[in-house]
């Protein structure tokens, strides 16, 4: 069975940083592609960034280019998104997903879990 559990989001105050983990069971991070995902209220899903199977190439969305880097222990059979300089527009539900390829399109991925709560007060 497979599980993708996200952690470290809360509530924090704008500038600061998180780091976002994701950690998987059932499958191995290093063979699929990771992405991070979010959703704020009234808002459709928006990719935030991935990381090939490779792990050699990295993609973010523009809203975040600069402030965030994903990254993965295969180790610990786990992905993160470190998100600096907050901002209280970052606010939403943060998601992480395995797919075959890295894609902006939600339904491109076979795998999510259920998701942490990111909330920036200004």
């Amino acid at each position: 069975q497979v599980q993708l559990v996200e952690s470290g989001g809360g509530l924090v105050q704008a500038g600061v940083s998180l780091r976002l983990s994701c950690a998987a069971s059932g499958l191995t991070v290093s063979s699929y592609a990771m992405g991070w995902f979010r959703q704020a209220p009234g808002k459709e899903r928006e990719f935030v960034a991935g990381i090939t199977r490779s792990g050699s190439t990295t993609f973010s969305a523009d809203s975040v280019k600069g402030r965030i880097t994903i990254s993965r222990d295969n180790a610990k059979n786990t992905v993160y998104l470190q998100v600096n300089s907050l901002k209280p527009e970052d606010t939403a539900v943060y998601y992480c997903a395995a797919g075959v390829m890295v894609s902006r399109d939600p339904n491109a991925y076979a795998y999510w879990g259920q998701g942490t709560q990111v909330t920036v007060s200004s």
